[in-house]
């Protein structure tokens, strides 16, 4: 055999070694999972029954359908705030979802939008583990492989900017899934705008109300409708059913100075009238970042804050006992780097709001921060 016929032979033989790594790799990867539904998992982050649902993951009830504006209905769709927690004791981690719409935004991350994170429970504090990435309506994602064989708690955040048809948790064959017991905490009802929803986080775990859910241990109930959180009849109505450990209304940016003035006190009317002892906390609209040179757009902002804190004042001299104020200024940092497009907040901007916001909760007396 001549030289060149050896040589040819070695490259055919490294060929063959890599596409049978290469093969061996993606059957590891592609092992097949048992998945597991909605009996083996605790759906947390909502306060509304299923059977009042159009969908479970929903986060209005049906019978609102026709009572919200449609823009608010459809929004309403997003499984923003909802997460699902699970005991396994799986050397791997998959999950098989099904989502609505197939969202894209320019500014946003489709692993916030549509994606799913999964996080363990590392001696008390969640810790996060990977992210499944979306690829269409129907997505299938081995999250994490490996692990010893012991049991463990999970939790999977689930999409902020598109719904949940169905989702499934996968895992090994000769393992177990158990549903774990609902924890009798209180809970946080957040009321807002798009940034209430999640934008724009990278992914579903770092929107501030998650971000808190995991440091309070607390369930945080999510009604950010993007462009549409304008302290409507409808959504105080349905946020006064709840008996939550207090209200926070960051509805601002989606609403105009008028609205805020004719708004404010009828929502805590509303609140109040069933849940009079329930603390009802109210954040300023946030100062953009072109406000720094964009003198019209700044002097809108500051008209609608002097409107929110006109209010306030007028309610705690009226005698209104529960009610309190949040100045936004450094909410998310004094370097304005917290935006992706100088509104809507990146993951650092999420972080530090939810750290601000914590502190104001402690600062008030409504939580105590364990360390």
């Amino acid at each position: 055999m001549t030289k060149k016929n050896h040589k040819i032979t070695f490259q055919h033989f490294l060929i063959l070694l890599f596409l049978s790594v290469h093969v061996l790799s993606s059957s590891q990867e592609l092992k097949n999972p048992i998945y597991y539904g909605v009996d083996y998992f605790l759906l947390e982050g909502t306060k509304i029954p299923d059977s009042l649902k159009e969908n479970r993951y929903d986060r209005l009830p049906l019978s609102y359908k026709e009572i919200v504006r449609k823009p608010v209905w459809d929004l309403s769709k997003a499984s923003a705030g909802m997460s699902i927690r699970f005991l396994s004791n799986s050397t791997s981690i998959s999950v098989k979802w099904t989502i609505l719409s197939n969202h894209k935004m320019y500014h946003m991350a489709e692993t916030g939008i549509k994606g799913v994170d999964l996080y363990f429970n590392n001696m008390g504090n969640w810790q996060y583990l990977n992210t499944a990435k979306p690829s269409a309506i129907e997505n299938e994602y081995m999250l994490i492989k490996d692990m010893p064989d012991e049991m463990r708690e999970f939790r999977m955040y689930l999409p902020l900017y598109d719904g949940v048809a169905r989702i499934e948790i996968g895992i090994d064959s000769n393992s177990v899934i158990e549903r774990p017991l609902k924890k009798n905490r209180g809970s946080i009802i957040f009321y807002g705008t798009s940034i209430t929803q999640g934008g724009c986080a990278s992914r579903p775990g770092m929107a501030h109300t998650n971000i808190i859910s995991r440091k309070l241990n607390v369930d945080c109930i999510n009604f950010g409708f993007s462009g549409n959180g304008r302290m409507e009849q409808p959504i105080n109505d349905l946020i006064s059913e709840f008996k939550p450990l207090f209200y926070v209304i960051e509805c601002l940016p989606n609403m105009i100075a008028e609205q805020v003035t004719s708004r404010t006190i009828p929502l805590v009317k509303t609140i109040q009238a069933k849940r009079p002892e329930t603390p009802i906390i109210f954040i300023e609209n946030f100062i953009y970042e072109s406000s720094a040179l964009d003198e019209k757009r700044g002097a809108l902002i500051n008209v609608k804050n002097a409107a929110l804190k006109t209010e306030y004042i007028k309610m705690i001299e009226g005698g209104y006992k529960n009610i309190y104020y949040i100045s936004s200024e450094n909410a998310t940092g004094e370097d304005h780097e917290g935006t992706v497009d100088g509104v809507h907040f990146t993951d650092l901007g999420f972080i530090r709001y939810a750290d601000f916001l914590i502190d104001k909760f402690v600062k008030f007396g409504l939580i105590t921060k364990e360390d």
